[in-house]
């Protein structure tokens, strides 16, 4: 098995669309986004673009886990309980596309809806 075919075929890929829509639904910039993730920006780009080179990037299990966990306002982990977010996680609703695997559009729209509800709350 070479290094671009899948140990387990099985597994759900995240893909570049889905990448993105997951970090603008959060409101972050990719720069922020790597910060939070711990990656460098480049890293990023290629995943939002799904290749590097000319080769396909595939996002890794701890990158897509990091996302979720992200998204459910966890920022952390030390070993025995998760450590929040500084930022506020989105909607329930952006949170169901990005467990469901859902497009680019319902979450868009879920964190165009997640950002006037913030906006409310806060008038």
């Amino acid at each position: 098995m070479n290094k671009t075919e899948r140990k387990d075929k099985e597994a759900p890929l995240m893909s570049p669309d889905q990448f993105r829509a997951w970090r603008k639904g959060l409101g972050l910039k990719q720069k922020d986004a790597a910060e939070r993730l711990g990656l460098k920006k480049r890293m990023i780009q290629y995943y939002e673009k799904g290749d590097r080179n000319g080769r396909p990037v595939e996002i890794p299990k701890s990158i897509r886990l990091a996302c979720y966990a992200l998204t459910k306002g966890i920022g952390d982990f030390d070993g025995t309980a998760p450590v929040p977010t500084s930022f506020e996680p989105p909607s329930d609703a952006l949170a169901a596309d990005v467990e469901s695997g859902h497009g680019r559009q319902s979450a868009d729209s879920s964190a165009e809806s997640a950002r006037i509800h913030r906006s409310e709350t806060k008038i």
